[in-house]
């Protein structure tokens, strides 16, 4: 069954967020990704406000092997975007997060290699 549901997985993000639940969630996600053979697995740092959230981050995907592909910073133009009821890229372009964010498409059209048997690998 393992082979048969990540067969269908091209890769698997997991977002971490500067708290303990939040990386402790990440340390029990990773095992069960790699166990049902999922091959590309990748960090995400999320809402960093400080060098001390980033290293915090970057130290437990060291720690876990888990490579971290970007650490997104604390946005306020996402709380801003969500009051006008429009996505953060139609409401701020050059926002910290939409620069990052595109940084990671970029990565996962460079990397990731859509196999064809998944739903999105037309």
């Amino acid at each position: 069954m393992a082979s048969q549901c990540s067969r269908y997985v091209d890769a698997l993000l997991v977002v971490l967020e500067p708290y303990y639940r939040s990386m402790e969630t990440a340390g029990r996600t990773v095992p069960l990704a790699r166990e049902l053979g999922i091959k590309r697995i990748y960090g995400i740092g999320n809402k960093l406000r400080s060098a001390e959230d980033g290293e915090a981050i970057a130290a437990y995907c060291r720690n876990h092997d888990l490579e971290i592909i970007a650490k997104i910073p604390f946005d306020d133009s996402v709380v801003e975007a969500d009051r006008t009821g429009r996505a953060v890229i139609d409401y701020d372009v050059s926002a910290p997060i939409v620069e990052e964010l595109s940084r990671v498409a970029d990565f996962l059209l460079r990397e990731v290699k859509v196999s064809g048997n998944g739903a999105g690998g037309n």
